[in-house]
């Protein structure tokens, strides 16, 4: 290495990156990985929420603005002051990610920050992103060109001069036009104004990528008239970015067929959840799948068993030989194990020559991810008798020992011991943690679950409805109400609450499944009948005022 050669690192170094439109599913990888490593993150306040969540906890966030301040002007900067912050932190030697909305290319601010690194040497990459005006309008199922290659503008309304109207509006090419939402009709009489037909299809796009896009479709003469009477304008919201899509291909006719996004079974549904967010996080990823927004509500909390010595007894007894089997009937209870084996300094590997069982698949993943692969997992019901359906009786001939270890909850049930007696099995029944009622949510949450703000309620346990009700009071009457199986509808009923949804077999997946069932039924019934497909929240008293687009 040459001694005399500048350090271009010694100053740090920036990372312009393109958080995309919206979804946090369009970050690149190269994106979350600068994530990862940076020091320092400055982010546009729309997308601050999703580019947060894959940087260190310790990342420094000089700016603290929101990320639902949706109303920005779209004429206005967000943060006019990034430059200097992006400098300050770099000739400090921090490794800056400058995150902005979209593609970095495309904005002109962000361009001036990059000139600014360039005249003093500072070291800087661009992180492309996924433009709106591309993004947005995939997502809409708008296809921007066709098979006979039709051309395609992109134009910015805040800065379009005269020229550019004229030369789009005097051409048959697509137009997809940033502007506002107050500004959507004054965009589409500056087109026809230049030659376009009042008659020229077009679509409207709000908020596109997330869960509350709306698209409307009108033509550039009825625009106005179409936003008025869907009561979209006027409104307080007016300033909040659009993409509108000008042309053929965003008739109406190709967007029935084309809308993915928008008419998925549960799009823009508010879930909640209540399981502890551990139990929650891959239930929650399949709501999201089918376009719903969920939101976990933790109503139990898990605490270890006051009187710790019987677990550790049984610990100890897995080690020395004194089980055949072992049954875990919840993650909570591999989660208390694999703790006592921590506190002990022990590992998977002590589980050599004991036969293990998982009551379901959730149980089963906990126990791979502790390092042992189950013997024994129900091939039909997941639950307590569906284990029971698949164990094997005692023989004393292949079996030279008859005891069980059943690590479990302070308020299971008694029908696995029982069954496991019955085929001739000595069972040590132990306390591995106890369940209590967690604390209640925030006001906010429990308003909006009286009031109406969700849009359905997935029960997974008796407990769950009666915790819930407890800590946070009753789902409102608009509210679909699921429930995992007989026995917890029963209990919702008890409570005074509506079952709309009955999973077909006692799975938490099945049950997603079935909501997204229901939800696909509701949108058709609205569809043939020729009204708005809304969600079940929309339907209690000044809901639709209060609504946002």
């Amino acid at each position: 290495m040459n001694p005399t050669a500048p350090n271009h690192f010694a100053s740090g170094q920036v990372t312009f990156l393109g958080a995309g439109p919206g979804d946090p599913g369009l970050l690149t990888l190269r994106a979350v990985e600068a994530l990862a490593s940076a020091d320092v993150l400055i982010a546009d306040p729309q997308v601050l929420d999703v580019v947060r969540v894959h940087a260190r906890a310790q990342v420094d966030t000089p700016l603290q603005a929101s990320a639902d301040e949706a109303s920005i002007p779209a004429d206005v900067p967000a943060l006019r002051d990034t430059a200097n912050l992006v400098m300050a932190a770099a000739r400090a030697g921090k490794r800056v990610v400058r995150a902005v909305t979209g593609d970095p290319g495309l904005d002109g601010y962000v361009a001036e920050e990059m000139l600014a690194c360039a005249a003093e040497g500072i070291v800087f990459e661009v992180v492309p992103g996924i433009a709106a005006a591309v993004g947005v309008p995939a997502y809409a199922g708008v296809p921007l060109r066709d098979a006979h290659g039709t051309d395609v503008r992109f134009i910015d309304a805040r800065t379009a001069d005269e020229r550019c109207w004229t030369e789009v509006g005097a051409s048959d090419a697509t137009a997809v036009v940033s502007t506002s939402l107050d500004s959507v009709a004054a965009a589409a009489g500056e087109l026809v104004s230049a030659g376009r037909k009042p008659d020229t299809p077009l679509t409207v796009t709000v908020a596109g990528t997330t869960t509350r896009q709306r698209t409307w479709t009108a033509t550039l003469g009825s625009v106005a008239q179409v936003l008025k009477a869907a009561k979209v304008l006027p409104s307080a919201d007016g300033g909040q970015p659009v993409i509108a899509v000008v042309g053929e291909r965003s008739a109406a006719a190709q967007r029935e067929r084309l809308s993915w996004f928008e008419s998925k079974p549960l799009f823009g549904w508010r879930v909640l959840v209540p399981r502890t967010k551990e139990q929650a996080a891959s239930l929650s990823d399949q709501l999201v799948s089918y376009g719903a927004v969920s939101h976990e509500v933790p109503t139990i909390a898990v605490e270890p068993p006051r009187t710790p010595q019987q677990m550790e007894r049984a610990v100890k007894g897995l080690v020395t030989g004194r089980y055949e089997w072992i049954a875990f009937t919840s993650v909570n209870a591999v989660k208390a194990v694999r703790e006592k084996f921590e506190e002990y300094g022990l590992d998977a590997r002590a589980f050599a020559g004991i036969k293990v069982a998982a009551v379901g698949e959730q149980t089963a993943k906990a126990l791979v991810a502790f390092g042992v692969k189950p013997d024994l997992v129900p091939s039909g019901e997941q639950s307590a008798a569906g284990l029971l359906e698949d164990w094997p009786p005692y023989d004393p001939v292949f079996d030279p020992i008859d005891r069980v270890f059943l690590p479990r909850a302070d308020i299971a049930t008694e029908t696995l011991v029982a069954g496991l007696i019955e085929l001739g099995w000595e069972v040590d029944d132990v306390t591995a943690y106890r369940t209590v009622r967690a604390s209640p949510p925030p006001a906010e949450t429990r308003e909006a679950i009286k009031g109406g703000g969700f849009d359905a309620v997935l029960f997974t346990s008796s407990s769950t409805v009666r915790n819930l009700v407890g800590i946070a009071g009753k789902p409102h009457n608009v509210t679909v109400i699921a429930c995992i199986g007989p026995a917890t509808a029963k209990t919702a009923e008890e409570h005074g609450l509506r079952v709309d949804v009955m999973s077909p077999e006692p799975s938490v997946h099945k049950l997603a499944e079935a909501l997204a069932d229901f939800g696909a039924a509701r949108r058709d019934a609205a569809i043939e009948a020729g009204d708005p497909v809304t969600r079940p929240s929309e339907r209690r008293p000044g809901s639709r005022r209060r609504a946002r687009s």
